[in-house]
This record gives structure tokens, sequence and C-alpha cells, in this order.
């Protein structure tokens, strides 16, 4: 209907500056009609199922397609130090944690939620079976040298990785592949190297930092040395080895199983 039949007796200036304010000071409901698309979104349940495919796209680099460790820590279970409810998971899985672990900016509210909604799905899959002694992995894990290199409980010397709340980042098949080829699961980023000074002096540990001048390494004792490349005789670079050794030859099967239920049961408390 035009403004004309609306208003007979005005003037066309006039009908026209109603119309503008019968449009633009209405109710928003009431100027024009909304679609309930935006709500029903906002108020739709996270759905598991369409999350684990952005989940094993995006996260499962770090944390397992089954969220059981990797680079992250393991996802696959009740509880999560960085997340204990829904609306932290969710922020995390957004905002990431500086340095580790980037931001999702990439994503939507929506497909986060669901991301969310995945991750705690897998702590309802079925647990690992462990079938070693945990108390006396404990003394396999001091009688065999472990704590020469790695820290548990504040104990030991940090040449490898700190090992306090392992059982939290990684599974116990990983364990069980580790303690007999440690080779098989390098982290990321782990290289070994060896330096030879200009006094002939060696110096074989792992790289902590390195880029196109320098270079630094840390020991077995963990002591710290840095390095101008261009002052070095030489630099071997160890890839894809590692000064863990292997205990397959070392210990029985019996205390290889012991000691990754150690390794699985060093876990945050709650």
């Amino acid at each position: 209907m035009s403004s004309g039949a609306l208003f007979p007796h005005c003037s066309a200036s006039l009908r026209a500056a109603v119309l503008f304010l019968a449009v633009f000071l209405l109710p928003a409901g009431l100027a024009t009609p909304q679609s309930d698309t935006g709500a029903a979104n906002a108020s739709a349940k996270p759905d598991p199922a369409a999350g684990k495919p952005v989940f094993e796209r995006y996260c499962s680099p770090c944390h397992g397609i089954s969220g059981d460790g990797g680079r992250g820590p393991r996802l696959n279970r009740s509880y999560l130090p960085h997340a204990p409810d829904d609306n932290e998971l969710r922020s995390v899985i957004a905002n990431g944690i500086p340095p580790g672990m980037p931001d999702a900016s990439y994503l939507s509210k929506e497909e986060i939620a669901n991301v969310a909604a995945h991750i705690r799905s897998l702590a309802r899959l079925p647990e690992e079976i462990v079938t070693g002694d945990a108390a006396r992995g404990a003394s396999i894990y001091g009688r065999s040298g472990c704590s020469e290199c790695h820290i548990h409980n504040g104990q030991g010397t940090g040449y490898g990785p700190d090992l306090t709340t392992i059982g939290d980042r990684r599974s116990v098949s990983f364990f069980k592949v580790v303690v007999r080829n440690p080779a098989s699961e390098l982290p990321e980023g782990f290289l070994l190297v060896t330096a030879i000074t200009a006094s002939e002096k060696s110096i074989t540990g792992i790289r902590v930092n390195e880029d196109t001048f320098t270079i630094q390494i840390k020991d077995r004792e963990g002591r710290l040395f840095s390095f101008r490349k261009n002052n070095l005789k030489y630099l071997r670079r160890e890839t894809g080895k590692t000064p863990m050794p292997s205990f397959a030859d070392v210990l029985s099967p019996s205390d290889l199983l012991d000691l990754t239920a150690f390794l699985a049961s060093s876990r945050e408390s709650r």
C-alpha cells in the first residue's frame, strides 16, 4: 500500500517523515520480521559428532587422534587441570595456552562448543588397562638411573623431560613403546648435537635453542653452553637419536610393565 493511501491529507514530505518514524522508532521486533535461526543456533546443544572432524583436523596433531596425548597433554580423561568445566574448556580452545597451545580464532563459537563436547566424550572411552605394579615400578625407576636424566616430584636432573605428571600427558601404549625404543617417539624439535670447539673440546647434549648464528646446548649434567657457530670447529647433528637407552634388554618383561605402570600413575593431584 502506498504512503498516499495511508495518509491521504498529508503532503509528500510529511508522509515521508511519518513513514521514517514508523519504521525506525517502532520496537525492533515489530519493524521487520526477524529470522529465529540465530536464536536456534545459540541454544542448540553442542554436537560431539560435529566436533570430531574439527578436532581431528586441528587438535589431534598435538593431542592424538583419540586424545591420548602427544606434543600436547592427554585429553581422554575426566579431569582436565586447565579446563575443569565446559566453559573453561571452551575458553582454552578459543584462547589457547601460550606459548605452546595456539588460539582457535579460526573456529566459530559453534565449532568450539562442538569440539569441547567431543573432547568431553573422549573421557568416556574405555580406560587403557595397566597390568603392572606401580609401587614396584617406582623402585625400578629408582635403581635404573632414570633420575640421572629426569625430574620426578622434584627429584633428579632435568636433562630429559620432567616426568612428574607424565601420566596426564602420555598414554600407557606410549610408555610401552618408549621404554623399549626411545628413539621411536622423539618430541617435535628434539635434536641431539655434538659441538667441537676450536680447542678440541667436545660437548654433547640436547639442543635448547638455535638461530642462524648461535646454538645453545644442555649436557647430561644440566649445564648450559652457548656457542657462536662460526667459532666451532665442528657441529654434528644426531637426527633421530636420543641419549636415553633402551631398557628392552636391561629389564625383564615384568619389570618393563611395572615401570610403565609407575609412569602411567604419575599424574597431577586434584
